[in-house]
């Protein structure tokens, strides 16, 4: 299923030029994006606990020496006084290999699922950023073409307001139409001015991401079509989603890493078994003997018989959180399911969409000449023809917010089956041109 998966997306983009602009924002936040960077220390640190486990089955050696001055002032039972001042020192050197230590064996494996959790949370952070990208990306696009939508407007109704003007002093139109004509003109005017502002924050909101200022974007090619997801059938999109979603597979880990921690709790119970060696010297002086050295040799036993409950605490703690993984994993195939139905939705609703307000854009501007037409003969009125601008300017950004967002939809569709990819950015990026 997840070979199909990763494959099935690749009809939905048309062919045609590359255009490496989204690649470029891409790349540009793999390197600056300040979450993506905290992703890839985290990652980094992870794969330490696996070494951290690995540490406790192996020997550990510790060395230590000591130096003391003493000044001893001593009599003997015949009346003898003596004073001895002297140095003594000495070293030691102790080797400890565990030889039945099961907390740290159970350690140890969740040390490797630790590393694999941190990889696949990298993985789902790498995820993460081509669709902050994107959604970037297309939301300075989107917000591109509302500009360009109301500075035609603009420039329409500064049209249609001369045009009013002229014919009211030759005395065709009233006083009304001037004034209509002048509030639409002030309102288009108005709507560029946000529409400009709002550009201004989705540049921002991309320089965010890609740590500089954004160039000038590659545009969507005029009259690129889409096509249905492939496998066509959504229940095989939830069934991936449920599967292989990078948080399903993440809290997959995570309830291992919680059964682990329950048999590690339950090991304080258990005794432990060392080899121990140690070799030591003592320096002294004072005595007959004054330098002692020795080696040994031995198994050490340890068996906890109470420490004050903490053990059994310990495992019924560890216990619960086992079932709140348990939860959590469900919860994580629950949205995953939830996440690839919308996606899937979106993409065939949205193509619905961009098909039905493609039909109304030349609908609206069929309407708008024919409303041009039948003012200058005298049978439409100056309001018709504004009605119509504005009808065609709100059809233009509707089209193109649709559109954008059912690129977004696909890539979510693939995010959420979780075979997401580097490869969906260049698909993406073979729908832009540069304008």
């Amino acid at each position: 299923m997840k070979r199909v998966i990763a494959v099935c997306l690749s009809s939905l983009f048309a062919s045609g030029a590359f255009g490496a602009d989204l690649m470029q924002v891409y790349r540009d936040a793999l390197a600056n994006d300040a979450k993506f960077s905290a992703a890839r220390a985290q990652l980094e640190a992870g794969q330490e606990r696996v070494v951290q486990g690995r540490a406790g089955l192996l020997p550990s050696i510790g060395a230590s020496a000591n130096t003391t001055w003493n000044d001893v002032d001593a009599r003997t039972s015949t009346g003898i006084d003596s004073n001895l001042r002297y140095n003594s020192n000495g070293y030691a050197v102790q080797l400890t290999q565990p030889l039945f230590r099961w907390q740290n064996w159970v350690q140890y494996k969740q040390g490797e699922l630790q590393t694999a959790l941190a990889g696949s949370q990298y993985d789902l952070a790498r995820q993460d950023l081509i669709l902050r990208a994107s959604e970037a990306y297309f939301n300075v696009l989107n917000a591109q073409d509302a500009l360009d939508a109301l500075s035609q407007l603009r420039a329409a109704g500064a049209e249609q307001l001369e045009i009013a003007k002229t014919s009211f002093e030759v005395g065709t139109v009233t006083i009304t139409d001037v004034h209509e004509a002048q509030s639409r003109f002030d309102l288009a005017v108005a709507q560029e001015i946000a529409a400009q502002n709002e550009l201004d924050v989705r540049r921002q909101m991309l320089a965010q991401i890609i740590g500089k200022e954004p160039e000038p974007l590659a545009r969507l090619r005029p009259g690129v079509e889409l096509q249905r997801p492939q496998p066509d059938n959504i229940a095989q999109w939830v069934s991936a989603a449920e599967q292989d979603s990078l948080g399903v597979q993440a809290q997959q880990l995570n309830r291992e890493i919680a059964v682990r921690e329950v048999e590690r709790a339950r090991a304080g119970h258990l005794p432990t078994v060392d080899l121990v060696a140690t070799h030591g010297m003592n320096h002294r002086p004072s005595t007959q003997l004054d330098r002692s050295e020795s080696t040994t040799i031995g198994v050490q036993l340890n068996l906890p018989l109470y420490q004050g409950g903490g053990v059994s605490s310990r495992a019924r703690e560890a216990a619960a959180l086992r079932l709140k993984a348990d939860a959590d994993l469900e919860d994580a195939r629950r949205s995953a399911a939830l996440a690839a139905r919308q996606s899937y939705l979106g993409v065939t609703s949205g193509m619905a969409q961009v098909r039905a307000l493609e039909a109304a854009r030349i609908s609206s501007t069929s309407a708008l000449d024919a409303n041009k037409l039948g003012y200058e003969v005298g049978v439409r009125i100056n309001i018709d023809v504004l009605n119509a601008q504005s009808q065609l300017a709100d059809t233009l950004q509707r089209l193109s917010r649709a559109r954008y967002d059912t690129l977004l939809a696909q890539l979510r569709l693939k995010a959420a089956a979780g075979t997401l990819g580097e490869e969906d950015v260049q698909a993406i990026n073979a729908l832009l041109v540069d304008q």
